[in-house]
């Protein structure tokens, strides 16, 4: 890099001349503000200048951008420069909203009864709480409004919905107060209002099924044997009611059709005896004497054979029927 030496300024004023000193070649340079501040020493008269130089925004609209919300990206892409440029005019600026977010969380939230004692950072994380949001997921920021008065906000998710809430912060004695803005905001200052969340209680499941033991030695082929107390099944139905239900006769049996088979040897003993002949049977009656001589001089005819009785098919009892067991008939 060649040095230059000034040796002069135009007429005008509007140019400085230089001049190389090995060849005697002379230059001019413009005598504008970014000349003025180079000579000067003064590196962020520079820069400024040549923001304004390079981009449609001048440094203090960049800075009241940001004072108003903006973010840096937003306003380095509206002027058209780098972001480093527009960071260097935005850090101080950045700063004091910082400070206004700290004091507005230490403000009092002001009710219908008036400011409330606890903080309005305090109200925020019991109301949030209370809704079953994680303190961690809450930012808070603040700007100032085009009235002149800070706003703070309160930013929370829920799924894919973003949440925010708006207080209207006014530094003062003790703190301060943050009024509320919208609907959000209010609900949050009021925490005895929201209602509280449904919480899901396990119900134990009956058991409805029977028990029934199971000897697990008896499990050898595959098949479970299964013990059922057939003493208690057949006391409980003898003891169930004071009249034999149809169908049972007074001993407690069951009248079942097996088929009709003649030869079964399910037969009911005859109370009778077996040689006594029906009443319907009886050999006609016949005079005779008390020496035993018939009257009418006939020889007396032979006494009839009886006929024996048709037995019913057999009614095995109940407790046959339940056990399983075939009666010989004889029981």
């Amino acid at each position: 890099m060649r040095e230059l030496r000034v040796i002069g300024v135009e007429a005008d004023g509007t140019h400085v001349i230089c001049q190389d000193p090995e060849s005697g070649e002379k230059y001019r340079i413009a005598a504008d503000e970014r000349l003025r501040a180079a000579a000067r020493g003064d590196i962020s008269r520079l820069g400024q200048i040549e923001i304004e130089m390079e981009s449609s925004l001048r440094p203090r609209e960049i800075q009241a951008r940001i004072r108003a919300g903006a973010s840096v990206p937003e306003v380095a892409a509206l002027a058209g420069v780098p972001v480093d440029k527009v960071e260097r005019f935005a850090h101080p600026v950045l700063l004091e909203r910082a400070r206004a977010t700290e004091l507005a969380s230490l403000s009092h939230p002001i009710r219908e009864d008036g400011p409330s004692v606890s903080t309005l950072g305090e109200v925020v994380a019991e109301a949030l709480t209370a809704m079953g949001h994680s303190q961690q997921d809450v930012e808070w920021d603040a700007w100032k409004g085009d009235d002149g008065h800070w706003v703070v906000q309160v930013g929370w998710h829920v799924g894919r919905t973003d949440n925010h809430a708006h207080w209207r912060f006014q530094p003062g004695a003790h703190g301060g107060t943050a009024d509320p803005l919208d609907d959000l905001a209010d609900e949050l200052t009021h925490p005895e209002s929201i209602p509280p969340r449904r919480r899901l209680t396990p119900v134990a499941t009956p058991d409805l099924a029977p028990h029934i033991d199971v000897d697990p030695r008896a499990a050898v082929d595959g098949h479970d044997e299964v013990t059922v107390d057939a003493d208690r099944l057949i006391d409980a139905q003898r003891t169930r009611g004071g009249s034999p239900q149809p169908g049972h006769d007074e001993h407690g049996t069951v009248a079942i059709d097996f088929g009709g088979h003649d030869d079964a040897a399910w037969t009911e003993p005859d109370s009778r005896p077996a040689d006594t002949p029906d009443h319907d049977e009886e050999a006609a009656p016949a005079a005779t004497t008390a020496s035993g001589e018939h009257t009418d001089g006939q020889a007396p005819a032979p006494a009839a054979k009886p006929r024996r009785k048709s037995r019913k098919p057999a009614v095995p009892a109940w407790e046959d029927v339940l056990l399983g067991v075939r009666s010989n008939g004889n029981s």
